[in-house]
């Protein structure tokens, strides 16, 4: 079995390297052995550029021309982390980000793609997603600084869209590349009733701007040498940046010294072959030669006008503009990202159990084990966090343990959702946070990395409890055996005064339940597990599942609160009946429960985490014998959304039911938007 020993790091998910993943997942020999590889970047997804035009011009919608990183990430063994990256220590080898630490590398492979240069006043085109987001309340005329191919497409996309653009030019001519490019391009513009404006100086202002590309100011201020006009890396023919051979850089980002290329698509996608070979060289086999790229002379660029027809342009020659030239070019792009979907031939394995919360054991087996303990019957009721002692100043001591199998392959984000899941038990009691320790489990692999797996993992730990002042005291390590990967569990412990300590229940019959937030974790990732779940699906409940709940403890302490839960692995259902006592019985408002986008969508779809089925036993208190009754009858989606097993999900609180509008407002004050009074409690 494989150990890994050394850490590459991919910075950006340019096509360059999607194109690698790709590669080391249809054939997975070409992947470096023994090597732990994490790609970087902004946002979950990349945008094919080949198709951004027919984005633009509404030919296509975002789905199509976007490839799922994390997903892709997965099915290639790679880690995915999403991160802003700002920097590059290159003394200390490692990629500094924003809001997190910095990531520690051994080989490190730059295409982090490129800006708009002499944007100022203006809006750059690139990088896309700013852009993309502006252009969704876009004025309907709008002046567009640029000549090149980019501008000419960009313009007669907005145009199909139904906009006014117009081309400012600098010069006179536009620049595609020949006399014969700017015609074709001239006619285009003039068919499609864009106006041109020639000789057009920086003072007069525009809405974009579209004027070629320079790289991210962090990556020119990396040390690494540079172009000194449009700050792209200067390489080798191997790819590797002069002078640093463990740094590579290619796509946009990257520039041969000795064949210089315009920054294209085209360029990205033919080095991502070279770019495989040489980089399991440099991991493998450190002092072999690297192969050299000898890109060809000239490239053929086809050029869309927004829907009906594209020209081709190859060196001096042009051709077009016609009909079949668009179809070819939909057919080329189209074929491109059918290479990245899920099937057979991508090496699609049997379907995995499910991680996070949704991994922990079902509640049969868990009482038959307690039951078997205590035989007389006399078991203590569950609680969220047991109570040890009460302290000399007469608050009690609370603790708690709790930890899953890795939920995602970041190990600082996995730390950091471990710990709120954790947490929340002592929040639920009312209690504040006194201290924590941690055991780490590391897989088996050099020390450098299983150095750098655990300090990412204490620092996702810490990016909890350092903003509260809470200590993590220390604990301990293991080194797992047979293949076991990365693994987090907590002990938690905190103090509440004995009157303000917050049980399970039972409940009282002036009260009602406010639902903290939206659920619906464990049905999406394990829709995500299967590679169904749609990227920005799984980034709104990763942003959810981040959010802190510490500040609503003082808060529902305040509005009257004197029972509550977390709903965690039995789900919502599950844990709504552990509130309850003998006889007491609620009214349920299916209308009000909250779910995260595509949950509901995805249940309609037969998806379904592993340990749903063991938590649909709670659907039989849900007829009128039972101790559940609904306000409103109740679809298949919503009893399935119920019983769906929840990581890091929220909390469930019994308050007086006339301070719970109040409550409501002063929680949408601290960003829990979608709070909710959920249940009412009946008369026994």
């Amino acid at each position: 079995m494989s150990h890994p020993r050394q850490l590459l790091l991919l910075a950006g998910g340019g096509h360059s390297h999607v194109l690698l993943l790709r590669r080391w997942l249809m054939r997975p020999q070409l992947k470096p052995k023994d090597t732990a590889v994490v790609l970087v970047n902004r946002g979950s997804t990349a945008l094919y550029s080949g198709m951004v035009p027919g984005l633009v011009a509404g030919l296509y919608g975002p789905g199509e021309c976007a490839i799922d990183l994390r997903d892709l990430c997965n099915r290639a063994a790679v880690s995915f982390v999403r991160a802003e990256i700002t920097g590059i220590d290159l003394p200390r080898s490692q990629l500094l980000l924003k809001g997190r630490p910095p990531l520690a590398f051994d080989r490190l492979s730059l295409d982090v793609g490129c800006q708009t240069r002499d944007a100022e006043g203006q809006l750059g085109v690139k990088p896309l997603e700013p852009f993309l987001r502006w252009l969704e309340q876009a004025p309907a005329s709008l002046l567009i600084r640029g000549g090149g191919a980019a501008a000419v497409e960009l313009a007669l996309a907005l145009r199909a869209r139904g906009h006014q653009p117009k081309l400012l030019l600098r010069g006179e001519q536009l620049h595609l590349g020949s006399p014969a490019a700017n015609r074709a391009g001239e006619l285009l513009l003039a068919e499609a009733g864009v106006p041109l404006s020639r000789g057009v100086g920086p003072e007069m202002p525009a809405d974009l701007a579209c004027t070629g590309s320079q790289a991210p100011p962090w990556l020119v201020a990396s040390g690494l040498p540079c172009d000194p006009v449009t700050g792209r890396i200067w390489t080798e023919p191997s790819l590797a940046v002069e002078g640093h051979p463990r740094v590579f850089a290619s796509g946009d980002c990257g520039l041969l010294r000795r064949d210089p290329r315009p920054a294209s698509g085209v360029w990205a996608v033919r080095a991502a072959p070279l770019l495989a070979v040489n980089l399991k060289r440099s991991l493998e086999q450190p002092g072999r030669g690297l192969r050299p790229w000898h890109p060809q002379a000239r490239a053929l660029q086809l050029l869309g006008d927004g829907g009906t027809r594209a020209v081709a342009f190859y060196g001096p020659w042009s051709l077009g503009p016609s009909r079949w030239l668009w179809r070819w070019k939909q057919r080329i792009d189209r074929r491109f990202m059918e290479g990245f979907a899920r099937g057979a031939a991508m090496g699609d394995g049997e379907e995995m159990a499910c991680r996070g919360c949704a991994a922990k054991v079902a509640a049969d087996p868990l009482q038959g084990a307690l039951a078997r303990l205590q035989p007389e019957g006399n078991c203590p009721p569950p609680e969220d966090a047991a109570v040890l002692a009460p302290t000399r100043s007469g608050d009690l001591l609370l603790q708690s343990l709790d930890g899953f199998p890795a939920l995602v392959d970041d190990p600082w984000l996995n730390a950091r959702l471990t710990t709120l899941h954790a947490s929340s038990d002592l929040w639920a009691c009312g209690a504040q946070l006194q201290s924590v320790q941690a055991l780490v489990t590391l897989p088996e692999s050099a020390a450098s990395v299983q150095q750098e797996l655990l300090f990412q993992t204490l620092a996702g730990v810490r990016s909890v409890l350092d903003p509260l002042g809470v200590p993590l005291l220390g604990g301990h390590t293991l080194e797992g055996r047979d293949g076991a990967g990365l693994g987090l569990s907590l002990s938690v412990n905190g103090l509440v005064a004995p009157d303000q300590h917050w049980p399970k229940g039972p409940l009282q019959g002036d009260q009602v339940l406010i639902l903290t937030r939206p659920i619906g974790t464990g049905v999406l990732f394990a829709a995500a597990m299967a590679g169904v779940a749609k990227p920005q699906w799984i980034d709104a409940a990763l942003e959810t599942m981040q959010q802190n709940q510490a500040p609503l403890v003082e808060l529902l302490r305040a509005y009257g609160c004197s029972a509550c839960t977390d709903v965690t692995g039995f789900g919502l259902l599950g844990h709504l009946i552990e509130m309850l006592g003998a006889g007491q019985v609620v009214e349920l408002n299916p209308g009000a429960i909250a779910a995260l986008p595509g949950a509901r969508a995805l249940l309609e779809q037969g998806q379904a985490s592993t340990l749903a089925p063991s938590n649909a036993r709670a659907l039989a208190q849900l007829d009128r014998g039972g101790c559940v009754h609904l306000s409103a009858p109740a679809t298949a989606v919503d009893q399935q959304l119920w019983i769906d097993p929840q990581t890091c999900g929220p909390l469930l609180a019994a308050l007086p039911a006339f301070r719970a509008e109040a409550a409501l407002g002063r929680m949408r004050e601290l960003g829990f938007d979608q709070a909710a009074v959920i249940a009412k409690v009946l008369a026994a």
